[in-house]
């Protein structure tokens, strides 16, 4: 049988199908104006005239889309080979989808390109990955297809009023919106009826078991919509929906350690007369943890350490005996746990880290073991201090080239303990803040070294001492007051006085000298040599840049789209 060819005109061009003994071939023949002209990269005149253009020919939005053509190519260029494998199943499965559907409008292959896209540089961006969790993932989001809001940054953004307008209004639309990278003006998210069978359609196959043959089936951590489009009033649902860690995680990642902390305990060091006790610290113990974080620092106050400095010659013996009681340990229940070491890059590292799994666990927990000398003493488990303590420790400071917080682990129980205090939305509101710091890390990261995320809870809190001081508060106004202070940090001055204070001459003088240095100044409440803030440490400058740029988002307008002010301040310790 010959090949053979079909051409069919439409109103704004013609198509072309060409016939073989095994497959057909479609091309699109489109007239388009060049956009773009002689420049790689659009400016944000091309996309003013975009919009000017819309709306002096009525057209529909969208409508223009194909004049970007070579930037949508662009978009997908710079994908991986198994990314681009992983968009070929989706639209596979989309097309027996299809079958079923019945005379349904169709999902544009274009807006499962983009949403396939988006799970993997959310979740996953590496270019080898388990095909099956992407999958899952994909999934996954079309169920959450009413919550879906999806765009790009790359050829547009919030910097120009018009452009920022017309993503503002776009942002705003019913969900789904899955916003074409090249054109803000096109949402790609097509006919609402379609998006309902499909979630029906995704379930099925979530359920089926070519996907889960593993409980739980595992799928990246993805959100269907971004922070910076969730609206101010909508924020404690979206720390609900998807920041707060459900009763059941939280069980889980209890159970793990203690598990760990009993076999430290009980374990570890059984054939000398060393004894060791466990402090948990990190995000878990403060009760700020995330709902992905199922991380866990474990503090082990060692006997043989009777100084400072002493874990920097001992901490390697603790560290092989640890390693060596853990692998004994999984081999004695073997199928019942499994421990996984991450080998550290440095020749002698400060942390042990490894992984827990086990059948009890539904996820693997991530532990980090750092040997301390018990600074505190009985107090370890307290929430205060004695000058005493302090002293020794900023004499030490003084006489060394030591960075200040070198010791601060020390102190992990009075960290833990003052943000654990603290009321309980004061504490969602410091989760919120961590999710908007990790969006910044993700971005920003490769730019420069950013302040540490615990300079940023400080900051939470020091913001509703300040600003509000009570249990129930606007959420919406606290998150824009602590980005608020991000962009004034040059000025930044916080300390506290709960564990230290002016009443010891030592470290009277000292806490005047370290408010004496450059802005900004966060000082740790548990360990006054510890300058979360950095003064020039860190770039603090990008993350005040990014801030700013965030004020114009979502987060900061109510119902109605009035803007939601931030609390009155004082950017340093009166």
């Amino acid at each position: 049988m010959k090949d053979s060819v079909e051409i069919q005109m439409s109103h704004d061009g013609f198509s072309i199908q060409v016939f073989t003994k095994d497959q057909r071939i479609s091309f699109e023949v489109l007239a388009a104006f060049n956009a773009l002209g002689l420049n790689d990269n659009p400016s944000p005149w091309i996309y003013r005239e975009l919009k000017r253009s819309l709306d002096k020919t009525n057209a529909h939005p969208g409508e223009f889309a194909v004049c970007f053509t070579e930037l949508q190519q662009r978009f997908f260029n710079n994908c991986p080979r198994k990314l681009k494998d992983l968009i070929l199943l989706i639209k596979h499965w989309h097309q027996q989808c299809q079958k079923k559907m019945n005379g349904l409008p169709l999902l544009s292959p274009y807006a499962l390109e983009l949403l396939t896209v988006y799970a993997w540089e959310q979740g996953c961006r590496k270019d080898d990955f388990d095909i099956a969790e992407g999958v899952r993932t994909v999934l996954g989001l079309i169920k959450c297809e009413e919550q879906l809001c999806i765009y790009w940054m790359v050829n547009y953004n919030f910097e120009n009023e018009t452009v920022r307008n017309v993503l503002l209004h776009q942002l705003q639309s019913e969900r789904p919106v899955i916003l074409d990278p090249t054109d803000p003006t096109n949402n790609v998210s097509g006919d609402n009826r379609c998006w309902q069978r499909l979630k029906q359609e995704a379930q099925t196959w979530l359920t089926s078991p070519s996907l889960d043959n593993e409980l739980p089936a595992p799928s990246w951590n993805v959100l269907p919509a971004p922070l910076f489009t969730t609206p101010g009033h909508r924020l404690d649902k979206f720390i609900k929906d998807f920041l707060q860690p459900d009763k059941y995680f939280l069980e889980q990642v209890d159970i793990a350690i203690n598990i760990i902390c009993k076999f430290l305990e009980e374990n570890c060091f059984r054939q000398s007369t060393a004894k060791i006790q466990t402090v948990q610290g990190g995000s878990t113990a403060k009760g700020t943890a995330l709902k992905t974080g199922s991380d866990a620092d474990l503090v082990v106050f060692h006997n043989s350490l009777k100084s400072y400095t002493s874990p920097k010659n001992e901490r390697h013996k603790i560290f092989k005996e640890i390693h060596q009681q853990l692998e004994a340990f999984q081999r004695q229940k073997k199928e019942e746990l499994e421990v996984r070491f991450e080998i550290s890059k440095w020749k002698a590292p400060r942390v042990l880290s490894f992984s827990l799994k086990s059948k009890v666990l539904n996820q693997s927990v991530n532990f980090d073991v750092l040997p301390a000398f018990n600074a505190l003493g009985q107090l370890s488990s307290g929430s205060t201090s004695s000058p005493e303590v302090y002293a020794g420790l900023i004499d030490l400071y003084k006489s060394s080239d030591l960075p200040g917080g070198e010791f601060s682990t020390c102190f992990t129980a009075l960290q833990r303990n003052f943000i654990r205090s603290q009321d309980t939305k004061l504490k969602d509101l410091i989760r919120l803040v961590k999710h908007w710091y990790k969006e910044c890390e993700r971005k920003l990261k490769p730019k420069g070294s950013l302040p540490p995320k615990y300079a940023l809870e400080l900051l939470t809190v020091y913001a509703w001492e300040q600003g509000s001081g009570v249990p129930d508060f606007d959420t919406a106004e606290g998150f824009r007051t602590v980005l608020e202070l991000v962009t004034q940090y040059q000025q930044l001055c916080i300390f506290w006085k709960i564990n230290y204070n002016f009443e010891d001459e030592t470290v009277r003088k000292f806490l005047l000298s370290q408010l004496q240095k450059t802005r900004p100044v966060i000082l740790d409440p548990a360990e006054p040599t510890g300058d979360v803030g950095g003064g020039d440490r860190w770039c603090w400058h990008l993350l005040a840049k990014e801030a700013k740029e965030w004020l114009c988002s979502l987060c900061f307008k109510d119902g109605s789209g009035n803007p939601i002010p931030p609390w009155k301040v004082p950017v340093k310790v009166i």
